[in-house]
């Protein structure tokens, strides 16, 4: 059960522990909030009933159906992540700025000889990017007198059998790990019983971006329908820091360990989607979108290294480093699950509106296929539908038009954890891992010209462990800690209408 416990647990800040795929990356590539324009960003990225703006196409490509202009926009992000770290009764925080571009696109609007009349109405074609997720991120988290070493979980695997040149042949490598005349491994922390400082530090950068290729078709004012091909750029980098130290001093021989691990995974997705909206009457728009999985081709590349210092019985301090650290490469597929958005919008006279959209997504259908050696991920996939659930995101936006140029907007935004409350024996501390966006805005539009802005704020709360338990039970589980992401983004859009 330890080991599953500690499986749920890394989904948030620890690094790739494990030199294999499951389901961590399931979740990582499978989750995201959408980061488009500023219009939709204000309005809580409601847009699935709305359309009229490029960030609906990632949505609901009907969307693209309702322009009845041709359109050039742009969108520029100013970013700030910070993460509060508890453990051990200590609390430490890191942060990080970011500048991105958020949203690129062009569409054309085409009106058919029916502009007016019955039929198609016109033919609008989109092409362009939006962001799907960001990464980017800076993580602290440390804390004294532990009772947990990640030598426990190194120890435990030597003495069953299960050595590997990323950690137990490291730990051996730096004096560690020690083993004694009977071949049972043990290290200098757990003889003194532990109390020895703890930190770590995750640096994360990358991104997920969507590049669409869409049609949107309008049929008399009142019923639209649209068809988008996706390509999902992706890129993840990781890098960690786990330092021990002894700071009262009171372990023989041991001073401090430190072990480094970096991952990177790099790779393309495909999907489509197919969306409709429809207008029973001109206050009201409804709207249905599908999207199929995506498709992902990825390769992993990860590494790790470590460090000690060691003073011995004659009063030598010795410093051990694997100058050398091992490299893996491994290919593999994912693919996320499918998801269907239901949407609706009602607009207030000729100033207002208010619209929400409901996304399920089942995280249990998520699943990893053909690894680079042949390898299926039976046991990972089958820890995936355990672990995971099906959530309803929901998304609620508004907007008041206080002149015919100058709009004000908020919106709300609330994603459930992906999480089970209870799976494989144990009760999971990230089932209530739910995240919260609010977000405000205003918009400019002058003839052919628009500009947006607006302001958006995350708040998230996880759970999570700083190396993995131990598979003896002969030793301690280690402290949880929590940490609480927020996020501020501030987003601009220029756009021009011709």
């Amino acid at each position: 059960m330890k080991k599953y416990f500690a499986i749920l647990a890394f989904a948030f800040i620890l690094p790739y522990f494990a030199n294999a795929q499951d389901l961590v990356d399931a979740l990582r590539y499978s989750s995201f909030q959408i980061n488009g324009t500023a219009r939709s960003g204000g309005m809580g990225n409601a847009f699935g009933a709305l359309g009229g703006d490029f960030t609906s196409v990632s949505i609901n490509p009907a969307g693209l159906g309702l322009y009845r202009s041709s359109e050039l926009s742009f969108t520029p992000t100013f970013g700030h992540t910070k993460v509060n770290s508890e453990y051990l009764n200590s609390l430490l925080s890191d942060s990080r700025y970011n500048f991105s571009f958020d949203n690129l696109s062009y569409v054309y609007s085409s009106p058919t000889r029916n502009g007016g009349g019955t039929g198609i109405v016109s033919v609008n074609i989109g092409i362009g990017y939006n962001r799907l997720k960001n990464f980017n991120s800076n993580a602290l988290v440390g804390g004294n007198n532990a009772n947990s070493s990640i030598l426990d979980y190194f120890v435990s695997n030597a003495n069953a059998g299960n050595w590997s040149n990323f950690y137990e042949q490291l730990a051996w490598d730096t004096d560690l790990l020690i083993e004694d005349e009977n071949g049972v491994y043990w290290h200098d922390i757990e003889e003194a019983g532990y109390g020895q400082s703890h930190q770590k530090s995750i640096s994360r950068q990358g991104t997920m971006d969507e590049f669409s290729f869409s049609v949107g078709l309008n049929f008399n004012h009142k019923l639209y329908f649209g068809a988008s091909i996706g390509i999902v750029d992706l890129y993840y980098k990781e890098s960690s820091n786990h330092i021990e130290w002894d700071k009262n001093n009171r372990i023989d021989y041991f001073n401090e360990l430190q072990f480094n691990s970096f991952l990177r995974t790099s790779g393309t997705g495909y999907n489509g989607k197919l969306g409709v909206i429809y207008k029973p009457v001109n206050e009201l728009r409804l709207g249905l979108a599908v999207h199929t999985p995506t498709f992902y081709n990825l390769t992993d590349v990860f590494k790790t290294s470590m460090k000690s210092s060691i003073t011995y019985d004659d009063g030598s301090t010795v410093r051990y480093s694997t100058d050398t650290p091992p490299i893996s490469e491994y290919d593999y597929c994912l693919e996320t699950p499918l998801r269907a958005t239901f949407s609706g919008a009602f607009i207030v006279g000729n100033r207002g509106l208010v619209s929400l959209d409901y996304e399920y997504v089942d995280y249990s259908k998520a699943s990893l296929r053909r690894g680079g050696d042949g390898y299926q991920f039976v046991q990972e996939n089958e820890e995936i539908s355990s672990a995971y659930k099906s959530v309803g995101n929901l998304r609620l936006g508004g907007e008041y038009r206080l002149t015919d140029a100058f709009s004000l907007r908020a919106g709300y935004e609330y994603y459930p954890s992906a999480y089970n409350k209870y799976a494989f024996g144990a009760i999971q501390q990230n089932a209530d891992a739910n995240l919260n966006t609010y977000s405000c805005g205003f918009g400019y539009r002058q003839n052919n010209f628009y500009f947006d802005a607006a302001y958006r704020y995350t708040d998230s709360k996880a759970f999570d462990m700083l190396y993995p338990p131990p598979i003896s039970n002969n030793y301690p589980t280690p402290e949880m800690a929590s940490f609480n992401t927020l996020k501020s983004n501030v987003v601009f859009t220029f756009g021009f209408r011709f």
